[in-house]
């Protein structure tokens, strides 16, 4: 397993608070019935990494940013997730505030 690579974490963590199996996730993207539960854990193991077609699919259906799975930190992963849900004002205002304060 590469410990560099946070999405076998993120992943599971999306999948998780969906609170769905790993084979319905795969269903639910597309994968054969009798091979997504399997498919679904080498992803989280990190034993294979989804092509990002599929990584796009999964996304969406966890209802997380594609850029989620690739958040190193879990400071990053909250805060992505955090910033995905607010309006577009909301992100334009907080982005504003965050160049002041680093200027």
């Amino acid at each position: 397993m590469d410990f560099n690579n946070p999405l076998p974490k993120r992943l599971k963590e999306a999948r998780q608070r969906e609170r769905i199996s790993q084979k319905t996730l795969g269903i639910n993207i597309g994968l054969d019935p009798s091979s997504a539960s399997g498919r679904m854990n080498h992803y989280e193991k990190g034993r294979h990494t989804p092509d990002l077609q599929t990584l796009k699919r999964i996304a969406e259906e966890l209802d997380v940013p594609l850029n989620y799975f690739f958040c190193e930190s879990d400071e990053m992963a909250k805060f992505v997730l955090l910033f995905e849900h607010l309006s577009k004002n909301d992100k334009l205002e907080l982005l504003s505030k965050l160049e002041m304060n680093s200027i």
